[in-house]
């Protein structure tokens, strides 16, 4: 089988916002680039609620000075979709959707004859497959992971978590009209998929272990997901954890002992655990508590030259610390550190 090969300055892997703003800096500098997704582009956006806003304003998710101007104070899922598609093709970003990368090794690769020699030598080979099965690789002279954070789901563990009425992520409530449904969560993922299914008709019941929903529910929001609880149009059960899954139930374990909630329609809003995969095959170390991969922030450089963090892949456990409004600067600080210390 034929593989296809090519040579570029920097590879992104991801493309986020994050992933995209590092290879609009790269470009800026003269230095070429190319960005890498398994999905569609600024996949993790795609998959949010089909009705979402954002908690930022348009303005801090801006990025490669491209103004991000909506009509209203909080931009929806779909303005920032058209946004970034924008920003892809302002810039004419070579972005591969749809092509995972699947292995990361490095290697100093020459360029193949008739094609032009990159101003910085390849340090690093990525293979990564096609929607149809084909085999690319890419020789860069950096790297930049910016996988963001939804590769990995965080699994309840429990029996009947594979069916496939069970899901772990949402996009609208249509389809649950009239349905029972159970939520799993007390963030703003499960609230927001909670109040947009109870809108849609559905009947919904929401389990969180904790004693309450999390702090950092958004403050436009908490207000009616809190009267829909305390009125019952949304039915809880809070100090309940899952203890299996069944085809038309939920069973819970909770103050009241075991119950089963019926449930054809299952949403484990748990959160994700960053995909570090890439990172663990050649070797950058991951901090055991908070999985945090060793880089440096002000550089973003990790201890293998050529190889840098983008986005919240750089936050490890920890989802909050990094967003688009603190992220999308890390491509500046990688080139900057390319241009100082890959000059040949």
């Amino acid at each position: 089988m034929t593989v296809e090969t090519m040579t570029v300055d920097v590879a992104v892997v991801g493309a986020g916002p994050c992933g995209l703003a590092a290879a609009i800096a790269a470009q800026r500098a003269g230095l070429s680039a190319v960005v890498f997704d398994r999905g569609c582009l600024v996949n993790g956006i795609a998959s949010y609620p089909t009705y979402m806003s954002f908690f930022s304003t348009a303005e801090r998710l801006a990025i490669g000075g491209v103004p991000f101007i909506v009509a209203t104070e909080k931009p929806t899922r779909r303005d920032a979709l058209a946004y970034y598609r924008g920003v892809a093709d302002v810039y004419g970003i070579e972005v591969r959707q749809y092509e995972g990368v699947q292995l990361l090794r490095p290697v100093r690769v020459d360029p193949r004859p008739g094609q032009a020699e990159p101003t910085r030598a390849a340090r690093w080979l990525l293979q990564s497959k096609r929607r149809s099965g084909a085999v690319r690789e890419t020789a860069a002279h950096a790297v930049v992971i910016a996988t963001g954070y939804f590769g990995r789901p965080m699994l309840l563990g429990v029996p009947g978590e594979g069916l496939p009425h069970v899901r772990h992520g949402y996009t609208e409530g249509h389809g649950a009209w009239r349905e029972p449904v159970v939520i799993v969560g007390g963030a703003n993922s499960a609230v927001d998929a909670a109040l947009d299914m109870h809108r849609a008709g559905a009947h919904v019941t929401l389990v969180h272990f904790g004693a309450m929903l999390d702090a950092n529910v958004k403050p436009w929001v908490r207000p009616e997901i809190e009267a829909r609880l305390r009125e019952g149009s949304i039915a809880s059960r809070f100090g309940a954890r899952v203890v299996a899954i069944e085809a038309d139930a939920v069973v819970v374990e909770g103050a009241a002992g075991i119950e089963r909630l019926p449930a054809t329609q299952v949403y484990t809003m748990t959160g994700y655990l960053p995909e570090t995969g890439l990172l663990e095959q050649v070797g950058v170390p991951l901090d055991a508590d908070s999985g945090i991969p060793a880089h440096d922030p002000l550089t973003m450089a990790t201890p293998l030259p050529g190889v840098y963090l983008a986005g919240v892949i750089a936050s490890g456990n920890q989802a909050n610390r990094i967003f688009i409004e603190n992220g999308r600067d890390h491509g500046d600080a990688i080139v900057a550190h390319l241009l100082r210390h890959s000059l040949r």
